[in-house]
């Protein structure tokens, strides 16, 4: 087999890590902070690839403002969400919070694929990142070197703003002791409202990424639930760094086993998950409670 069929399969293993990073990323942060298993993560991730058509179809507005106004217009309608539905279901088990999440995928989807079908749509490379980079051992499309270059940017900065900065340290206290926090004046409810937004974003952020690579339909999320749990889980639920490292490196596993054994290629995570759940339930950058 030929280097340039491995390297390719690594690169496409490391554009998927990086949607999965993205996703999982927001995903732990919702988790982490407000205890919400969102199951409609992946919703929001198409909603921001479908946010992106819209405004190029209906009004000529092309993917650099997209890269904005889409995973804002996402956030928005998270935030408004959480406001008068997730918020609800805080202090209840977190079975709750899955089933209606669940239920807010499933809503929003059935409404896509009522007004939009099934079908995918494309969406075009923008011009300045179009063509690629002739490596020698093989070529790179230079969209897909931008995908991974701004998902390590937003997953490590999304990562530092929460675990180094001061706001992600009023966010972490928000959430471990809401009481002392409202003590010292600080809102708490709109600080949940801001984190859950900020997973949400990222999602969006990645459907606007995911556009130009994949067909833009209402089904494209759907299916990534799974395997974002299934990441979350492996780098332990709630553990930012543990979501963006596993997130890649089950990207780039599974492009590796497309080379070796593609028949059982989506299977890989799903293996690894079980395998981390029986000699370390926490996950790999868990802790044990």
């Amino acid at each position: 087999m030929s280097s340039q069929v491995i390297f390719g399969q690594l690169v496409v293993g490391l554009i998927n890590g990086s949607f999965y990073a993205l996703l999982s990323l927001g995903f732990a942060i919702i988790v982490g902070l407000l205890g919400i298993i969102n199951v409609a993560q992946g919703t929001f991730y198409m909603l921001g690839a479908f946010g992106s058509w819209m405004l190029l179809n209906y009004l000529g507005i092309g993917y650099w403002p997209a890269l904005v106004l889409s995973p804002l217009g996402a956030a928005l309608l998270g935030m408004l969400l959480e406001k008068t539905l997730i918020s609800r279901v805080y202090h209840l088990d977190h079975i709750y919070g899955l089933l209606l999440t669940y239920g807010l995928m499933m809503f929003i989807m059935g409404a896509f694929i009522y007004f939009y079908a099934t079908a995918g749509r494309p969406y075009p490379v923008p011009e300045e990142l179009r063509g690629g980079y002739d490596l020698g051992f093989m070529f790179l499309p230079k969209y897909r070197a931008w995908v991974v270059l701004m998902a390590v940017v937003f997953c490590f900065g999304t990562w530092y703003a929460i675990e180094k900065t001061a706001i992600g340290r009023t966010l972490r206290a928000a959430t471990e002791n809401p009481q002392l926090t409202r003590a010292f004046g600080i809102n708490v409810p709109a600080l949940l409202t801001f984190g859950f937004g900020v997973g949400v974003a990222l999602a969006g952020f990645a459907g606007v990424m995911a556009a130009p690579i994949y067909s833009v339909s209402p089904l494209m999320g759907g299916d990534l639930v799974i395997v974002i749990f299934a990441v979350v889980v492996v780098g332990g639920m709630g553990s930012i760094l543990g979501s963006i490292v596993t997130a890649f490196s089950l990207g780039l596993l599974e492009g590796l086993a497309k080379v070796v054994y593609p028949q059982g290629s989506n299977m890989v995570i799903f293996v690894i998950m079980l395998v981390v759940l029986l000699v370390k339930p926490a996950g790999l950058f868990g802790h044990e409670k």
